[in-house]
Parts: structure tokens; sequence; C-alpha cells
């Protein structure tokens, strides 16, 4: 009985059989096609050498994600723009307390709406937390205590707010700076009196919103 030994040839013993594995021709069609697409512009022969000779680099072609480019925000004016250009500089002829009653009247329709209207049985803590918190340009305001003398008794129109000040427009016409430190300040609408803290007011009208103010304040007079 003759016996049947199975000898696993290499790779040189192989191809000096012209012995080839099942699917080894496609294989090797494959290869010489990405071969060919990857070096283009190279005659076989040259392809050939440079195989035998070194590894090949392929070229791989990678798509660039362009970059979008961030839209700058505009940056405003600095305090010290806006003073040099004088944006809130209020002309002597301007300084007249008739010119500034219709903004008080938009004023006073605002805190209405602000307050869902103003009624008689409205809780005046409901009135003093909104008011703390509403924009005061337009608002009638009046010095009630100050730790100076000559500040108490001011009232006129509120055209502007500083963290530090109030500028009010008096029926004299005349504009008054009035500071914020120690002194307490009434607001009136509608026979509804809110009390204001200086002291404990000393911020921009533009991030009240988000503060929380004491039930009642405090002040050192």
């Amino acid at each position: 009985m003759k016996s049947v030994i199975y000898h696993a040839l290499s790779q040189k013993e192989a191809k000096d059989s012209d012995v080839q594995p099942p699917g080894a021709q496609r294989a090797e069609a494959f290869v010489r096609a990405f071969l060919k697409r990857s070096t283009p512009g190279m005659s076989p022969q040259a392809r050939e050498d440079q195989l035998q000779r070194k590894a090949v680099v392929l070229e791989y072609f990678t798509r660039h994600k362009r970059k979008e480019k961030k839209k700058k925000k505009a940056k405003g004016l600095s305090a010290r723009q806006r003073r040099e250009l004088r944006l809130f500089y209020i002309k002597p002829e301007q300084q007249r307390y008739s010119l500034f009653l219709p903004l008080h009247e938009l004023w006073k329709q605002y805190i209405k709406d602000l307050c869902n209207g103003l009624k008689p049985d409205t809780q005046p803590q409901m009135i003093q937390a909104k008011l703390l918190k509403a924009d005061l340009h337009g608002a009638i305001i009046s010095v009630t205590k100050s730790k100076c003398p000559s500040y108490v008794g001011i009232t006129g129109i509120l055209l502007q707010e500083t963290k530090h000040i109030f500028k009010i427009i008096t029926k004299e016409d005349r504009l008054k700076v009035i500071p914020k430190l120690n002194c307490v300040f009434t607001v009136e609408i509608d026979g509804f009196i809110s009390y204001i803290y200086g002291s404990k007011f000393q911020l921009r009208s533009s991030e009240r919103s988000a503060k929380k103010f004491k039930a009642k304040g405090t002040i050192d007079l």
C-alpha cells in the first residue's frame, strides 16, 4: 500500500512548480491594478524595479476640511471712548423739564404693563420687587435721606443712571447729579411709594435683573 505524504510548499517552490492556490490569480490582478492606480505615470518595468528594491510609498489624497472663520463680534465702545465722544452729554438748551414729561408718561405705562396694572389691591411688596429690577429712566425720583443735607428734597425726572449716580432734571430746569451712596430715594407712581437704598443699589440698570435685593434695605445715616 502506497503511502501519500503531503508536503507544504514554500512560496519559492510553488513559484518554481507554477502552482498557485485558488484565488491567487484574482489577488495578483487586484494588487497589480492597485499599484497601477497608486503610481500613475510610472511604467510597468519601473514599477517592478521599485518593488524589487524598496518599499513604495503610495500616494494618499486626503480632503482637507475648510476651517470656517469665526465671525468676530463687534466690540462696543469703551467707557473712556463714550466719555470722549460725549455720548451722554445733555446740552444746556436740552436741560428742560418739560421736554422729558413725555418720557415720564411712557415710563408710567411701562410700569403698569410690568405690574399687570396698578390696582388698589395690588401688593406693595410686588411693586417694590418689580421696581427694583425695572428700568427707571423716566421715573420721578426724590431724595428723602442723605448724609449730605443739600441733596435732601431734590426731585426730578431720572434721565441717566450709571453704577454710582443718578442724573435727574428738576422742575427748575436744573440738571442734578446725585450719588447713590449714602442716599435713600423714593419713586412714586399712582399713590404707590417705593424706597431705593442707594448704597445697596450700586449696579448698572442692565445688571439689576439678576440681582436679589433684600426685602428691607438698611443705611447708616
